[in-house]
């Protein structure tokens, strides 16, 4: 029996040249290619493939949300991210998101089909040199401060933040001034670029 993939990759050079490198495997079957995170989410939900390969940055939904939100559902796919992002925080949010791998593009062919199928079958493939980064620091970024920030690290005011999530100006204000204290940043430019450095945002 084949293990169905489904595939979230906004560049559709790279989800094209993935589809195909996971063809010519004999035991793979492409269930389908999302080009953002809200498609991928709609297409696991209709039919559920055995793993879903997803990249971090995506539109509409993050490979991480999208991770978070399959292990919140309880469905039964195994996540991998496929990532350029070798960061230690990515990892960490990754693990905490439920996901069973978490690989960088620049890995080898034969390193992304062997990883599969020992994921299909219960294991987990982390990237080795990652893994004993990742804890080593702790991201100290709640949920609700990690999307303040990323708003506010995109050029949106607090005004516009505050209407983005349903909270009021004051809180929005609250939660930026707490990451940036814990940061250590002189303000939310500069907070939002450390958590963007460290894979927090």
């Amino acid at each position: 029996m084949k293990i169905r993939v489904t595939i979230a990759e906004d560049q559709g050079m790279v989800r094209g040249a993935l589809a195909a490198l996971l063809a010519t495997e004999g035991d793979f079957e492409i269930a389908g290619q999302a080009q953002n995170g809200r498609e991928a989410l709609e297409m696991v939900l209709a039919s559920p493939p055995d793993v879903l390969l997803t990249d971090i940055e995506m539109p509409e939904i993050t490979g991480l949300e999208l991770a978070a939100e399959i292990k919140r559902r309880k469905l039964p796919v195994k996540v991998i991210i496929l990532t350029t992002f070798a960061r230690a925080g990515y990892l960490r949010r990754a693990l905490d998101a439920g996901v069973s791998g978490y690989l960088l593009k620049d890995a080898p062919a034969s390193t992304l089909a062997n990883a599969i199928r020992k994921i299909r079958s219960g294991g987990r493939v982390v990237d080795p040199e990652l893994a004993a980064e990742a804890w080593s620091e702790a991201d100290p970024l709640t949920d609700r401060e990690r999307q303040v920030l990323r708003y506010a690290g995109e050029g949106a005011a607090s005004a516009e933040i505050a209407q983005r999530l349903d909270l009021t100006e004051g809180t929005v204000r609250n939660y930026l001034s707490e990451a940036i204290s814990k940061l250590g940043a002189a303000n939310r430019v500069e907070a939002a670029r450390i958590a963007r450095q460290k894979g927090w945002l």
